[in-house]
C-alpha cells in the first residue's frame, strides 16, 4: 500500500512561538520527517510524501517537536492514525488531536492531514527505490535549508534590554486573596524567567534581561505571568506582547502593558541598542592577524578610552582548528562532529564534518566582551538527522585565563565539566580588553543566561552542597576554637602574643584599620604564592567529591526505579531543590570570599586591594558621620531621583564574579593523557 500525506498544524503551545516539525513512525521506525517551520504556532508545511506500508495493522505514529538549535528538542504532542480505518482510493481530511501521554488532559493543539490510501503499482523494488530517492532528495534540501537558517540566525544585529519593574493590581490566584507571581519572557528561542515575589498583587521585580535582536526590522517579545504553586502546576495569570518594530532605537521606552486573559498591568523599560554583530569566518580571514587592525583594536580599548562606551569591555577571537580522537557516536564507528562556541548568550557553530573522528574546522569566531569574567564554552556535538545532537565533549575557559595567541590542545570534559571524556580540541584564542571598564563592570549585576538547564534533584548534589557548607562552618568553628584557646592559655606563648596584640589594637583602634586589616591576608597569601607555596589545597577535596558524584550519577539513574528513592524525592521536588540551591548559595559565597583572599583570580584580588585601599584612605580622612550621612541621603533619595532604578549590591556583584571551588574545578584544564587505558576510557566516556 502507498500512503500519501499532506500535513498542516492547526494549533500549538500557548506561550510564545515555536519552531515545529513532525516525525512519522511506523512499527517503531521513522519513515519521514517534515521540514521545520520557524517562529510559528500555526504552520503550514504543504509537504507530500508517499510511504510504503507492508501491513495496515501497524498504526502511523505522529510526533510534533519544537526545534531548539543545539539543544534537546521540546516535545509538543503526539497522536496515532489507525490505517485500518482508512478507505481505499479516497482522500480523507483528518484532524488528529495532539496529546502528551504523561498529561492526557492537556490540550496541545491538532494536526490536519490529507491522507490517501492506494494499492502499490509496479514492482516492489522499483517503488522502494523511488521512495528512497525521494527521501534522500528531501533530506538534502532540508539540510541545506536548515544550515542556511542557522547561518542567518547566528549573527545578531542589536540588543533588546528589558527592565521588568513592577506589576500592578494583578489577579489573585490563591485562597488568601494574593498571588506568588513571576514572569516568563520569550523572543524566538531566547527565554528568561524572573524571580518569584511571594504573597503580593503589586510585585516589585527590578530585574533586567538582554535579548539578541537578529532581525533588523524588529520582532516580538511574548510575556506571560504565572502564579507559583508548590507541588502542583503553576496558574496562568495573563499575557502581553511587545512589538519591537514600533519602538525607536537608542531610546528607553516606558511601557505600561495591560495583561490579556487576566488582570493588572506590567511596567517595563525597553531599550533597543545597535551593536556590532558576532561573526564567524574562515581561518584565512581574521582581524587580529592583521597588524594594522590589531593596533586599531588595541587603541579602541586603551586606557585613555576607559570611559567611552562602558558596555564595550573588549573583544575575543577564537580559532577552532581541529579535534582528535573523538568518541564514535554512530553505529558505523564514526561521528558527524560540529562545534558550538558560546560566550554568555552569544552562540555560534561550525559546519559539520561527516564521518570523521579527527575533524578539521579551521573557523574563526569573534565576540564582543561585555564582562571579562565570562567563561568561553566550546562544545563538540555529533549531528544526527533523526534526533537532537549527541554530546561528545566540552571545555570551559575563563577569559582571564587565556594566554593570547597560544595554540593549545584542550582535553574534552563531560557535560558536568567534572571529569574527562574522549578527545582533544585545538584552539587558539586572543582577548583584548580595557582593565578599567572590566573593573567597573564587575560592580554591576552579572548577565543571566537564557539557556539554562532545569535544576535536578540529586542526592549526590544535595550531599555535595551539604559537605561544602559543613567545610565553611567547620572553618568558622576552628577559628573560634583557636581564639578561645588563647583565652584558655593552652599555649602560654600564643596567649601572651594575643594579649599584647589585643591591648595595642584596642588602645590605638581607628575605623580605617578595618579595611587596612583586610589587606593583610591578601598581601600574606600573595607572598606565599610568589614564594611557591600554594594556599589553595582544599580545592582538591571538592575535586574528589565531584569525581565521586560523576561516577555515581549514572548509578542513580539506573537504580532509581528499584530503590524507589527518586520517586519519593520527586514528591517534594520543590523543597529539595530549594534546600539544594540554598546550600549551594551559602557554600559558594563562603568559598568566593576565601578565593578572593587566595588569589584564585588575580584580577579580582587586585581589584579588592584597590577597593580596600580607597576605603582606608576615605575613612582615615573623612569622619564616619559624614560617610554614613552620605550613604543614607543616597539611599533615601535614590527612588526619587530615578523611580525605575534597578537596585543592586556592589559587594554581592563582585563576589558573583569570583569562582566557587566547584567552578574552579570545572574551569581547570585537564592534563592530556596520550595513552589512556581501555578501562579508563570506558569509565570516562559518558553514555
Amino acid at each position: 500500500m502507498l500512503l500519501s500525506i499532506l500535513t498542516v498544524l492547526n494549533n500549538g503551545k500557548g506561550d510564545g512561538t515555536s519552531d515545529p516539525y513532525v516525525k512519522f513512525k511506523i512499527a517503531g521506525k521513522e519513515v519521514f520527517r517534515s521540514k521545520t517551520i520557524h517562529k510559528n504556532l500555526n504552520p503550514v508545511w504543504d509537504e507530500r510524501v508517499s510511504l510504503l506500508v507492508e501491513t495496515l495493522k501497524d498504526p502511523l505514529y505522529v510526533k510534533v517537536f519544537d526545534y531548539d538549535f543545539g539543544l534537546q528538542d521540546d516535545f509538543m504532542g503526539s497522536a496515532y492514525l489507525h490505517l485500518e480505518s482508512l478507505e481505499h482510493q479516497r482522500t480523507l481530511d483528518l484532524t488528529l488531536d495532539l496529546k502528551d501521554p504523561q498529561y492526557p488532559e492537556h490540550n496541545l493543539g491538532s494536526l490536519e492531514l490529507a491522507v490517501t490510501l492506494s494499492p502499490k503499482e509496479g514492482d516492489m523494488k522499483d517503488a522502494t527505490m523511488l521512495l528512497r530517492r525521494n527521501w534522500k532528495r528531501s533530506s538534502k534540501y532540508q539540510s541545506m535549508r536548515l544550515s542556511d537558517v542557522h547561518r542567518k540566525a547566528q549573527l545578531w544585529r542589536g540588543i533588546v534590554s528589558i527592565s521588568l519593574i513592577e506589576g500592578r493590581s494583578l489577579q489573585p490566584m490563591d485562597a488568601n486573596g494574593l498571588s506568588d507571581p513571576y514572569v516568563k519572557f520569550r523572543m524566538g528561542h531566547q527565554k528568561y524567567k524572573s524571580k518569584t515575589i511571594p504573597k503580593t498583587l503589586n510585585p516589585q521585580w527590578r530585574e533586567q534581561f538582554d535579548f539578541h535582536l537578529y532581525d533588523e526590522q524588529g520582532g516580538y517579545v511574548d510575556i506571560t505571568v504565572w502564579d507559583k504553586d508548590a507541588g502542583k502546576k503553576d496558574d496562568f495569570m495573563g499575557r502581553c506582547t511587545i512589538d519591537l518594530s514600533h519602538l525607536s532605537k537608542e531610546h528607553t521606552h516606558k511601557l505600561d502593558l495591560p495583561l490579556e486573559e487576566g488582570e493588572g498591568v506590567l511596567v517595563l523599560l525597553v531599550t533597543l541598542t545597535a551593536s556590532a554583530a558576532v561573526s564567524i569566518s574562515d581561518l584565512s580571514v581574521n582581524m587580529l592577524d592583521d597588524p594594522q587592525e590589531r593596533h586599531q583594536i588595541k587603541q579602541r580599548y586603551s586606557l585613555w578610552r576607559s570611559f567611552h562606551n562602558l558596555k564595550d569591555v573588549g573583544v575575543v577571537q577564537v580559532k577552532v582548528i581541529r579535534a582528535e580522537g573523538l568518541m564514535a557516536a554512530d553505529v558505523t564507528g564514526k561521528s558527524d562532529p560540529f562545534c558550538v562556541v558560546e560566550l554568555s548568550n552569544d552562540r555560534l557553530q561550525t559546519h559539520t564534518v561527516y564521518k570523521n573522528l579527527n575533524p578539521e574546522w579551521n573557523k574563526v569566531f569573534t565576540f564582543n566582551v561585555k564582562d571579562i569574567h565570562s567563561v568561553l564554552e566550546v562544545t563538540v556535538y555529533d549531528e544526527d538527522r533523526d534526533r537532537s545532537a549527541d554530546f561528545l565533549g566540552k571545555v570551559a575557559i575563563p577569559l582571564l585565563n587565556i594566554q593570547n595567541g597560544e595554540r593549545k590542545a584542550y582535553a574534552l570534559k563531560s557535560k558536568e565539566l567534572t571529569g574527562p571524556t574522549k578527545g582533544v580540541i585545538f584552539l587558539e584564542i586572543d582577548v583584548i580588553f580595557n582593565a578599567v571598564k572590566a573593573g567597573l563592570r564587575t560592580l554591576i549585576p552579572i548577565e543571566q543566561k537564557y539557556i539554562e538547564e532545569e535544576p535536578r534533584v540529586s542526592k549526590q548534589l544535595l550531599l555535595r552542597n551539604f559537605n561544602r557548607v559543613r567545610r565553611c562552618i567547620m572553618f568558622l568553628i576552628n577559628t573560634g576554637c583557636y581564639i578561645n584557646s588563647c583565652f584558655e592559655w593552652d599555649s602560654p606563648q600564643r596567649s601572651i602574643c594575643a594579649f599584647i596584640l589585643f591591648v595595642i589594637v584596642v588602645w590605638n583602634f581607628e575605623l580605617y584599620m578595618i579595611p587596612l586589616a583586610l589587606l593583610l591576608p591578601l598581601a600574606w597569601n600573595y607572598i606565599l604564592i610568589a614564594s611557591g607555596k600554594d594556599t589553595r589545597q582544599d580545592v582538591e577535596a571538592v575535586e574528589d567529591l565531584l569525581e565521586d558524584e560523576d561516577e555515581d550519577y549514572d548509578k542513580d539513574d539506573k537504580d532509581s526505579e528499584r530503590k524507589g528513592f527518586m520517586n519519593k524525592l520527586y514528591a517534594i521536588q520543590d523543597v529539595c531543590i530549594s534546600v539544594q540551591n540554598a546550600l549551594d548559595e551559602v557554600a559558594s559565597y563562603g568559598e568566593r570570599i576565601k578565593n578572593t583572599f587566595n588569589w584564585t583570580v588575580p584580577f579580582l584580588s587586585w581589584l579588592a586591594i584597590v577597593a580596600f585601599g580607597v576605603a582606608t584612605v576615605i575613612i582615615y580622612f573623612i569622619p564616619l558621620r559624614y560617610i554614613v550621612l552620605a550613604w543614607g541621603v543616597n539611599k533615601f533619595t535614590k527612588k526619587l531621583r530615578d523611580p525605575y532604578t534597578i537596585d543592586n549590591n556592589e559587594l554581592l556583584d563582585f563576589l558573583s564574579r569570583v569562582p566557587s571551588d566547584v567552578q574552579v574545578v570545572q574551569y581547570r584544564e585537564l592534563k592530556l593523557d596520550p595513552n589512556p587505558s581501555p578501562n579508563k576510557r570506558k569509565k570516562n566516556n559518558p553514555g
